[in-house]
């Protein structure tokens, strides 16, 4: 039986298991179906700390992994598919052909990012296609942008690449915008911002190198189609959390699907932790997710710690 099995590669994943590995645990790790996370379609990350010149994203998640196996943790390739508890208070989590048993679980399988599902968007994630401007916002300075969406995210996001970009669209399908008063009201109020009412995007326009050049959009009222001059796509309809592996074991989640947290990483369930997107629909950046590992290491160690484990 493992100490501690982590279900996850992304920064959360990787700093639980440095915690737990330099905690003498020999934490096993379960890479997921998504190695490395969302940083691994992510290019250059300028803010996370230590790096001033930038890092790329599969860069980063390969030093955390080198540093995290370091400190003895392992790693299996493989997706988990469901997780129960036992009587005796371990965990068993099934994965095809092969189960693996857990006095302790720290689950740091993040969000997805909900796209339109058009059918060139996985080449185009990271080369003019993205759902984070905190993140990319910065790579498109003095150019035009566009973002999808209508709630309070979308609205927020536009509002912050006002710093940056020439121009930012705002594309919504209906006629008025679902965030909130004041967050509406500043976006239709800011000069930079240019709402594209009661329209889709129905495919992504490429340049010569596979980049972002154009949206092409469609007027759900009159039919009529166009193309928006662009360089980047930000799109804000939203996450999933990655959580569908949980059910049926009780664990509290909100109305969106994302894990509750009682305390740091702690959930409902005595010895089920969690750490990062998958509990976290606010801040989604790389350092928080890492700081979430932290807690939810430091609070698996003190759950082993109490059952006697060394």
């Amino acid at each position: 039986m493992e100490n501690v099995i982590i279900i996850g590669t992304g920064c959360a994943g990787w700093t639980a298991a440095i915690y737990t590995a330099r905690a003498n645990l020999r934490p096993l790790v379960i890479s997921g179906t998504q190695p490395g996370g969302q940083l691994t379609t992510t290019t250059e990350v300028e803010n996370f700390p230590g790096f001033p010149e930038g890092v790329m994203g599969p860069d980063l998640m390969m030093r955390m992994q080198q540093q995290a196996e370091k400190f003895g943790t392992r790693v299996e390739y493989a997706q988990i598919d469901a997780v129960e508890k036992q009587a005796d208070g371990s965990f068993v989590l099934k994965s095809s052909g092969t189960d693996y048993r857990a006095r302790a679980v720290i689950v740091a399988t993040g969000a997805s990012p909900r796209h339109l599902g058009l059918p060139n968007e996985s080449s185009l994630i990271g080369r003019g296609l993205t759902s984070c401007a905190t993140c990319d916002g910065a790579f498109y300075r003095d150019v035009p942008v566009a973002v999808i969406g209508g709630g309070d995210s979308a609205c927020e996001e536009a509002n912050f690449l006002t710093r940056f970009a020439s121009k930012v669209y705002l594309i919504h399908r209906r006629d008025e915008l679902r965030a909130s008063k004041i967050m509406a009201d500043r976006v239709l109020a800011n000069p930079k911002i240019e709402p594209v009412w009661d329209s889709v995007v129905t495919a992504y326009l490429t340049n010569e190198k596979g980049e972002m050049r154009a949206a092409a959009v469609k007027n759900l009222k009159t039919g009529a189609e166009s193309e928006l001059a662009l360089d980047c796509v930000f799109v804000a309809i939203g996450h999933v959390p990655n959580t569908a592996f949980l059910a049926g074991t009780g664990i509290d989640l909100d109305e969106s699907g994302y894990i509750v947290l009682k305390k740091g990483g702690q959930t409902n369930i005595e010895g089920l932790f969690a750490a990062g997107d998958v509990a976290d629909h606010v801040y989604r950046q790389a350092i928080t997710a890492a700081g979430n590992g932290c807690q939810a290491a430091l609070d698996a160690e003190r759950y082993l710690a109490d059952l006697g484990v060394e």
